[in-house]
């Protein structure tokens, strides 16, 4: 036998019997809802990387670190490594193993008296050299290169979950750092109003010390002081907390040597992205194209549990050279080879094979559901982010006008507690709202940051040329 039929028997293997794939509409609207002005151009979400997206030098920073050393990104990443190998291993099975092989064979060969009293035991000895296959399939009906597929884009939608993840950290990172700024301001806000409540008490006091005014200023404002210390324990957990939250995702201790933090302002942060059309996620979003592959995987499987019900070729071949004698192992008229093509039929396997290839069919059928679950998930994902566009910044508005009224009642307030015009309750009040109203501000500050990061990822952002180093 010559090694020049190899290339003959892969060609063989041209058949596949897996279904022509086809993926579903989209279970989504053409266009999504604009419940109010947003922007609707400029370049996609997916091609803006993170560092143009967000412009706190700090949190490029902190996003490089994570990057570098958070876990569930380093998980990501040997999850791709280990389906990659998998895929190679599935993929040598199309070509054929070829051994090389060397032996000798020493033996006692015993007399046979019966046919010659004569004849004397022997030694014999056979030396072997030669090349050979053993047990390779000759895929006729695209078994194995089904199975070759479904783990080609099984690696391939692990390479999509990998570039998920990235995203997913990089949104994380950014969305900590923002808890962490908002719950910094708020502490701040919280120890400024404990300064000035305890001002209104020494107020409350000295007008006591006058007699302009009862002990029950003094008790209601130390009730209002006590209120604010209470409130000012609970914002330092809370900013201890989100620190800590963030130390988590960005995998190591926050450096000395960060840039000073900025202000919770939006003007650090893109609010405003152009959506473009839901068909655009099917490239931009790679948990989509994950789920897109998977629902290849799940079809290539359904042709190799096809092909189990026809037969299988294998083939065992060898070719080398022979001798008894070690010295003409090499000589002339000592070739020999072997051919020994084996096919195998399954009889009975009491509905296995049916059964198998039903289960493939249900996998595809939940492939699809899930690829289109992903869709709909990213369209209600990107809608919401654009209602948040619309209407983030009147609120804001409207809520800073809020806080300039309240300040303005407050300044009133007081001074007609010290002209005597009005009692303490009044006060109290004015100085409570005031401190609600700023808080309040502060957290839909945070809302907006916090629903334009989201926005970007679910239009697909998130990637950085300078750190996605994914495997080619």
């Amino acid at each position: 036998m010559r090694l020049t039929a190899f290339p003959l028997l892969l060609a063989l293997s041209a058949c596949s019997l897996a279904p022509d794939l086809t993926k579903p509409d989209l279970p989504v609207p053409a266009a999504y809802p604009a419940p109010g002005p947003v922007a609707a151009e400029g370049e996609p979400a997916a091609n803006l990387g993170w560092r143009t997206m967000f412009g706190d030098p700090r949190l490029h920073r902190l996003i490089d670190l994570a990057l570098e050393n958070n876990r569930d990104l380093r998980l990501a990443a040997l999850n791709v490594e280990a389906v990659q190998a998998q895929y190679m291993i599935q993929r040598a099975a199309r070509i054929p193993a070829v051994n090389a092989n060397a032996g000798t064979t020493r033996q006692r060969i015993a007399a046979d008296r019966t046919t010659d009293p004569a004849t004397q035991a022997r030694i014999q000895s056979q030396h072997s050299l030669g090349l050979g296959i053993s047990g390779f399939e000759i895929d006729l009906f695209g078994r194995v290169r089904s199975l070759s597929e479904a783990a080609f884009a099984r690696y391939l939608a692990s390479e999509e979950g990998r570039r998920a993840a990235h995203i997913a950290l990089v949104g994380a990172v950014a969305d900590a750092y923002f808890a962490e700024r908002l719950a910094r301001e708020q502490l701040d806000l919280a120890e400024q109003t404990l300064a000035d409540w305890r001002q209104s008490l020494d107020l409350a006091r000295r007008l006591k010390a006058a007699d302009q005014t009862s002990g029950l200023d003094i008790t209601q404002a130390e009730g209002q002081v006590a209120t604010a210390e209470a409130d000012l324990e609970g914002r330092t957990r809370a900013l201890a907390r989100a620190t800590n939250a963030l130390t988590l995702l960005v995998g190591t201790a926050l450096p000395a040597d960060l840039p000073p933090p900025g202000m919770l302002d939006s003007t650090s942060v893109r609010t405003r992205l152009p959506a473009g059309l839901p068909s655009d996620l099917l490239t931009r979003r790679p948990d989509i194209r994950r789920a897109e592959q998977a629902l290849v995987a799940a079809n290539a499987d359904i042709g190799a549990a096809r092909a189990a019900f026809f037969p299988r070729l294998s083939l065992t071949a060898s070719l080398g050279t022979a001798s008894p004698m070690l010295g003409s192992l090499f000589d002339g008229g000592q070739g020999v080879w072997s051919f020994a093509p084996q096919i195998t039929q399954s009889l009975f396997l009491d509905g296995q094979l049916q059964a198998e290839l039903q289960l493939a069919e249900i996998r595809k059928s939940e492939a699809i559901a899930e690829y289109e679950r992903a869709i709909q998930t990213a369209f209600r994902e990107v809608a919401d982010g654009l209602a948040g566009t619309a209407t983030y910044g009147r609120q804001i508005e409207a809520q800073t006008r809020m806080v300039a009224s309240a300040e303005r009642r407050v300044e009133l307030s007081t001074l007609r507690y010290r002209a005597g015009q009005e009692g303490r309750l009044e006060l109290l009040d004015s100085q409570r709202q005031l401190y609600a109203a700023r808080q309040t501000l502060l957290d839909i500050k945070r809302d907006e940051i916090s629903n334009a990061i989201g926005l970007y990822k679910a239009l697909g952002g998130g990637l950085d040329g300078q750190t996605d180093d994914g495997p080619a």
